[in-house]
């Protein structure tokens, strides 16, 4: 149908019709972007029952998209789109309870909805879950049922599951513990960009564990990790400069990335650039920079810190 055609058909009171003009406009497909015509045909929609525009005009108010932020408009539509099984309208209407956006904060709500929208297979859901479980935030602490539903979204690819698997597996909380399937989600997840994932797979393979021991392995992940931005890759790829595990030893590539990790608050990065500056190491000795960093990280309990100072 072109766009003409669904424009006569939205004109005439077609909710689906309606609907689609709605996404035409908020992708720009054969029509110019246009958010805030997105927003009134999504509404025209939604007006008319039709279950999909109630989640997508949910979006439109959470986010802002064409119309003026307001989480309460958001769950109201949220809701509508989940009493009638939308399972993605489930899960953010889970979401807002368990952030209070819109509606007072409430875990045993949150973890109600997205019961409904995982047993309908939503990964995000399944994961969030899962989560929710692992925590035991609005039902009781259960390692084994987080697994379940950690593992349910982990095989449907879904990264943030793959790690929190992993995390399972290496501490050994909901299933018998496992280095090796530790590692092997831990990498899944590092393949898809999680950065997470990347710095603890660079750490099991500088410590061997669940997988033979290769600091060259060890900084390609944790240098993935830290481009990212990760602040605890960035300290372990200044480790690995500092000692040479795995990298060519290099005292002025360690202060970089201390410093990068340390501008983010990372306490033991900012002890070690405290050290750098003290020793002049890597860096022109400069005590008060080195009493500086050593006072943000003491202010955070590093104890050699307060020994420092």
């Amino acid at each position: 149908m072109n766009i003409e055609e669904l424009k006569k058909r939205a004109a005439s009171g077609d909710a689906e019709a309606q609907y689609k003009l709605g996404e035409c406009y908020y992708n720009g497909d054969d029509i110019k972007q246009d958010d805030e015509a997105a927003f009134l045909w999504f509404k025209e929609s939604a007006g008319q029952g039709y279950t999909p525009a109630h989640k997508v005009l949910g979006d439109c108010y959470i986010f802002g998209y064409g119309v003026e932020q307001n989480f309460e408009e958001a769950v109201k539509w949220y809701r509508l789109a989940a009493e009638q099984g939308n399972a993605e309208a489930q899960n953010n209407l889970a979401i807002a309870y368990a952030n209070g956006d819109g509606v007072e904060q409430n875990y045993e709500e949150a973890v109600k909805w997205w019961h409904l929208a995982a047993e309908q297979g939503l990964v995000e859901a399944q994961h969030n879950l899962g989560y929710a479980y692992k925590c035991g935030e609005g039902v009781e602490q259960n390692f084994e049922e987080a697994v379940k539903w950690y593992r349910l979204a982990a095989e449907q690819g879904f990264v943030e599951a793959q790690h929190n698997l992993g995390n399972a597996y290496k501490r050994g909380e909901g299933v018998e513990q496992n280095f090796e399937e530790a590692v092997k989600w831990y990498r899944l997840a590092a393949e898809q960009g999680d950065n997470d994932a990347q710095n603890t797979l660079g750490v099991c393979h500088a410590k061997g564990e669940g997988v033979e021991q290769n600091y060259e392995e060890a900084v390609k992940w944790c240098r993935l990790a830290a481009e990212q931005g990760n602040d605890t890759a960035q300290y372990n790829l200044g480790v690995a400069f500092q000692s040479g595990a795995g990298v060519e030893q290099s005292m002025e590539e360690a202060v970089k990335w201390w410093q990068l990790s340390a501008e983010q608050g990372y306490a033991f990065a900012q002890l070690c650039l405290g050290n750098a500056y003290a020793d002049g190491d890597g860096v022109e000795e400069d005590l008060e920079e080195a009493v500086k960093w050593w006072r943000l990280a003491a202010e955070k309990g590093n104890e050699d810190a307060k020994e420092a100072l």
